[in-house]
């Protein structure tokens, strides 16, 4: 029996290349950021990125919004994902200037950023193993490509500690980092010539006890536009 043959996820683009070699050289740059070793993917971290004031006004409004987490595609998972998640409004006096932050230190324009997302996990809570990027072979991507197109960078902060589990574990990397307050994650969705990295799988490991608190920024390679459809 033949083994059907599984299309790459999308190809290479200039574009893309040129957010990953300039990001990755603006990150480099930054006083104190550690770079992940692997070979497999472009992943930073950075310790105390926001304060413990920043973090826990940002637990409280992810706890004032939060709704089911929602998946692009259909699973027949249903503990997939299965966090809380809300949408923070990115103009809020309080939470546009942490917007604008993350986008400065990776050297995006903050108009390439979608919405911040929070999310919020309690114990036996998860995001099993996926990709940021979007699998341009399927029926969503229409839509995307118009509404500023692949997502290219994705960056990641923890808002506390978690008594136990929560660690975001990039297993065909071979990384793995533990919630801690304040400290960012960034990571490049894409090979160097621009196409989606699948060594960028990622999950969110169970929460086993307490409750773990992050957000996430993901950055487009064009102008982030929601509102306009193919």
């Amino acid at each position: 029996m033949n083994t059907p043959v599984r299309k790459a996820p999308g190809g290479p683009s200039h574009v893309r290349a040129e957010w990953g070699r300039s990001v990755e050289a603006t990150l480099s740059a930054v006083p104190g950021i550690r770079r992940a070793k692997t070979d497999g993917a472009v992943i930073f971290a950075l310790t105390d990125f926001l304060s413990e004031e920043e973090c826990d006004m940002l637990m409280a409004t992810i706890d004032a919004g939060r709704r089911k987490s929602t998946l692009l595609t259909s699973t027949n998972d249903p503990n997939f994902r299965t966090s809380d998640s809300c949408d923070l409004d990115r103009w809020h006096p309080l939470l546009q200037p942490i917007d604008e932050k993350i986008a400065h230190l990776l050297g995006i324009p903050p108009e390439h950023g979608e919405t911040i997302q929070g999310q919020r996990y309690a114990p036996g809570q998860q995001f099993r193993a996926h990709n940021d990027y979007f699998n341009e072979n399927e029926g969503y991507w229409a839509s995307m490509a118009v509404q500023g197109g692949q997502r290219t960078w994705t960056a990641m902060i923890y808002l506390n500690e978690v008594e136990q589990g929560g660690a975001t574990w990039f297993p065909q990397a071979g990384v793995r980092f533990n919630p801690r307050p304040g400290m960012l994650v960034a990571w490049n969705n894409m090979n160097a010539d621009g196409s989606p990295n699948q060594t960028t799988l990622h999950e969110g490991m169970a929460v086993v006890e307490g409750t773990k608190y992050i957000i996430t920024k993901w950055f487009r390679e064009r102008p982030w536009t929601p509102t306009i459809e193919p």
